[in-house]
C-alpha cells in the first residue's frame, strides 16, 4: 500500500510544450496544443519513484484505486497509473467512510476500474478546459494591459456575481416612510398596503389614523390551519459551508478543512465533498449502529435506539438522488470529543444534530390568521400554537389573544418612521448559494475558487462581506461578456456532468472549448478598452527610479519595482517582532536601516541593535537565566531571619 498525497502530477505548462510559448506574447495566442500531457509537480518525484518501483515488482498482480471517491480522486490515481505505465488489471475501491468496517466492506465489493472511465474522462475534460480558457485568457489580458490579470472558466463569473450585488448596493437610495400599526392586548399588526413604503409624509399617516380612529374596528375573518414541518435533510458540503459561515463566520475553505479532518483523521463523519442530501435504501440497516456511536450526544438518542433506530423522515432514502456520494452524516465510530478542537466540535455538532432530525417527529403547529377591519383598511394578526414540538426545540409560548368573529376593537394606533435598507453584500455563504444555483464549480472546488479570487487580489474579504477590488472591477469590464455571465460556464458544467454519466463525448466538449477559447482571445486582442493599474504608487524605486507597485503577500503588504529588470522590494510597513521593548515591554518593529536591521519601539522610540546569529547564540535566554538563578539559590545555605530566630527562642523558653 502507498499514498498519492494529493496531486502528484499536473498538466504540462505551455513552456513545456512549445519553445515559442515560453515568453508571454500576443502573437503566440491562442495556445491550442494537440495533446497537453502530464508532468510531476514540484517536490513529488520521490513519491512517484516509490510508486513506480512498487508497480514494477513481480509479486504485484493488480492495482486498487483507493483515492477519494469522486471526479478529482479518479484523476489523481489515473494520472499516476499512466505516468508509471501500469499495464496490469486495475480495480476501484469506492467508499464514503474511512472506518475499519466501511473499508472492509468496500474491499469485498471492488469493481473493475473501467466502470469509472467516464468519471475520469469528465475530470480530464475539466482540467483541459481550465487550461485552455484560463491560461489563454489570462495571458491575453496580462500582455495587453501589462499587469497580472487572472481570468478563468469559473472564477470570472463568480467574481461577476459579487460585483452585480455591489452595483445594486451602489444604485440604492435610502427612502424614509411611515408605518401605521394597530395594537391589541400586547400584539401588533401593520397596516396592509400594496406598497409598504407608500406613506412618505407624516401628515398623510396622521390624517389616515385620525379617519380610522373615528369608529371601532371589527374582526372580520379568522382562518386556522395546521402546518406540519419535517426536519431538514442532512447536509451536503455547500449547505454546511453556508451555515457555518452564517453561524461562526467560518470561510468555505476552513469549513471544508474541518469536515475533512473529521472524515480522515477522526473517522467520525462520512465523505465530505458530496452534493447530495439523500441516503441510499441499503443504508437503513446502518442507522441503529450510527445512533449507538452518538448515544451520549443528547438524551433523546437513547429513545431513538429503543425504537430500533426507526427513521421518521423516510423521504431521505432515495437511490436516484444519490450520485457519487450520499449526504454528510456520522459514521458508526464513537467520537472522542477530547481529541477534537473546539471548531471541529462545532462542525460535528451541526452534522449530528441534522442527522438526529431524521428520527424525530415532524414539527406541528396550529396557525391562526385574524383580519381586523377599520373602514376600508385591514390589519392582519398571526398567532401560532405548537401541537407537537418534534425536531424543533420547545420555545416559551406567548400569551394568546382570544379572538372571535365580529369582535369590536378600540382603535390604538401608532405611527413609526422607518428607512428602507440597502441590499446586503454577498458573504461566502450567500455566494456559495449563488454558485450552486448556477452550477459554478463543484462542492469540492467552490472554496478553492473563492480563495483564488482573494489571493489574486480581484476580491477582498471584509467584516461586512465580500468586495470586488478596483482591479477586479476593471477585469470584468475587459473580459468577454460571455465569460462574465454564468450561462456559458453553467452549460460547460452540465456537459461535464453528462460526460461523467456517459451521455456526452469529452472529445466534442473539448472541441467546443477550443472554439470558445479562440473567440475569447480574439476579443481581448481587438478590444480598445483602457486599463489603469491602481496598485502603482507615487513612490519611486531608489535603485532605478521607476514607480513602485503595492502588492499583498502572506507576510503583509510590500512595494516592488514595476521595472521587470529591477529586483528591488521592501515592506510597506515595518514587521512586528516578538522582541520586547526594555522600557514599555511591547513588541518592537524591525527597521531596515542603511547599516542593517535594528529594533524600534513605535510607542516610545526606543531602539536596540539586532544581534546576528552568532551573537544571539552567545546571549543567555530567559529560560537559561532562570535555571542559573535557581541553581545558585539551591547551593546557598538558607539564612534564618531575625524574626524567625526570635520566635524560635520564645517557644524554647515556654517549654
Amino acid at each position: 500500500m502507498t499514498w498519492a498525497l494529493g496531486h502528484l502530477l499536473g498538466l504540462k505548462m505551455p513552456e513545456d510544450l512549445n519553445k515559442e510559448w515560453q515568453s508571454w506574447q500576443m502573437e503566440t495566442l491562442p495556445m491550442i496544443p494537440k495533446t497537453i500531457g502530464i508532468k510531476p509537480l514540484p517536490k513529488t518525484r520521490g513519491q512517484l519513484k516509490a510508486i513506480q518501483q512498487l508497480a514494477k515488482r513481480n509479486d504485484i498482480s493488480e492495482a486498487v484505486i483507493a483515492t477519494d471517491a469522486g471526479r478529482e480522486g479518479e484523476l489523481v490515481a489515473r494520472w499516476i497509473l499512466e505516468y508509471v505505465r501500469f499495464n496490469k488489471p486495475v480495480k476501484r475501491l469506492w467508499i464514503s467512510s474511512q472506518t475499519t468496517k466501511a473499508i472492509q466492506d468496500g474491499f469485498k465489493k471492488l469493481k473493475p476500474a473501467k466502470e469509472y472511465d467516464n468519471l475520469y474522462y469528465s475530470a480530464l475534460a475539466r482540467a483541459k478546459a481550465d487550461w485552455l480558457v484560463g491560461l489563454n485568457v489570462t495571458r491575453a489580458l496580462t500582455v495587453k494591459y501589462e499587469d497580472s490579470l487572472s481570468a478563468g472558466r469559473v472564477q470570472t463569473p463568480t467574481l461577476a456575481m459579487v460585483r452585480q450585488q455591489e452595483k445594486k448596493i451602489e444604485a440604492f437610495r435610502p427612502q424614509s416612510y411611515y408605518v401605521i400599526s394597530l395594537e391589541v392586548a400586547g400584539q401588533k399588526a401593520k397596516l396592509n398596503q400594496k406598497n409598504p413604503y407608500g406613506i412618505t409624509e407624516r401628515e398623510s399617516a396622521e390624517k389616515l389614523v385620525k379617519e380610522l380612529s373615528q369608529q371601532k374596528g371589527t374582526v372580520t375573518q379568522i382562518a386556522t390551519k395546521e402546518k406540519t414541518e419535517p426536519a431538514p435533510l442532512p447536509y451536503d458540503l455547500t449547505e454546511i459551508q453556508r451555515e457555518a459561515n452564517a453561524r461562526y463566520q467560518f470561510s468555505a475553505k476552513k469549513t471544508l478543512s474541518l469536515v475533512q479532518s473529521l472524515y480522515e483523521t477522526h473517522k467520525i463523519v462520512t465523505y465530505p465533498r458530496t452534493d447530495s442530501k439523500y441516503l441510499t435504501n441499503d443504508m437503513k440497516a446502518t442507522m441503529k449502529e450510527r445512533l449507538q456511536a452518538i448515544s451520549d450526544f443528547a438524551p433523546e438518542v437513547k429513545t431513538y435506539i429503543k425504537n430500533g433506530g426507526q427513521v421518521k423522515q423516510t423521504r431521505v432514502f432515495q437511490d436516484n438522488k444519490v450520485t457519487d456520494h450520499h449526504a454528510l452524516i456520522p459514521t458508526e465510530q464513537r467520537p472522542r470529543f477530547e481529541k477534537l478542537s473546539s471548531d471541529e466540535q462545532r462542525i460535528y455538532h451541526m452534522i449530528v444534530t441534522r442527522f438526529l432530525g431524521l428520527f424525530a417527529d415532524a414539527h406541528k403547529e396550529s396557525q391562526q390568521k385574524v383580519t381586523v377591519t377599520f373602514q376600508k383598511e385591514t390589519f392582519t394578526f398571526r398567532q401560532n400554537k405548537v401541537l407537537v414540538a418534534g425536531w424543533k426545540p420547545v420555545e416559551e409560548a406567548k400569551k394568546a389573544v382570544q379572538w372571535t368573529e365580529g369582535m369590536k376593537l378600540v382603535p390604538a394606533f401608532t405611527i413609526e418612521k422607518a428607512l428602507t435598507t440597502p441590499p446586503k453584500s454577498l458573504n461566502e455563504g450567500t455566494l456559495l448559494a449563488q454558485m450552486e444555483k448556477h452550477s459554478l464549480g463543484t462542492p469540492a472546488t467552490r472554496a478553492e475558487i473563492i480563495e483564488k479570487l482573494i489571493k489574486s487580489e480581484l476580491m477582498e474579504r471584509t467584516t461586512t462581506g465580500l468586495l470586488v477590488s478596483p482591479k477586479g472591477k476593471q477585469l470584468l469590464e475587459l473580459v468577454n461578456p460571455s465569460l462574465v455571465t454564468p450561462e456559458l460556464t453553467e452549460k460547460w458544467e452540465k456537459q461535464l456532468e453528462a460526460i461523467a454519466d456517459g451521455k456526452y463525448s469529452s472529445h466534442q466538449f473539448l472541441q467546443e472549448i477550443e472554439a470558445d477559447t479562440k473567440k475569447l482571445v480574439s476579443e481581448v486582442k481587438h478590444s480598445d478598452k483602457k486599463y489603469q493599474d491602481f496598485s502603482i504608487t507615487a513612490k519611486k524605486c531608489p535603485e532605478c527610479g521607476e514607480p513602485l507597485r503595492e502588492k499583498n503577500t502572506r507576510d503583509g503588504k510590500i512595494y516592488i519595482c514595476t521595472n521587470p529588470e529591477c529586483s528591488y522590494r521592501r515592506r510597506k510597513d515595518p514587521k512586528v517582532s516578538n522582541h520586547r521593548c526594555p522600557q514599555c515591554h511591547r513588541k518592537m518593529e524591525i527597521i531596515d536601516g542603511k547599516n542593517g536591521s535594528y529594533f524600534r519601539c513605535k510607542y516610545d522610540g526606543t531602539t536596540e541593535k539586532m544581534l546576528d546569529k552568532k551573537e544571539r547564540s552567545k546571549k543567555m535566554t530567559k529560560h537559561e537565566e532562570r535555571r542559573l538563578l535557581k541553581k545558585v539559590n539551591d547551593q546557598e545555605e538558607p539564612q534564618e531571619s531575625p524574626l524567625a530566630a526570635a520566635l524560635k527562642a520564645a517557644m524554647e523558653n515556654q517549654q
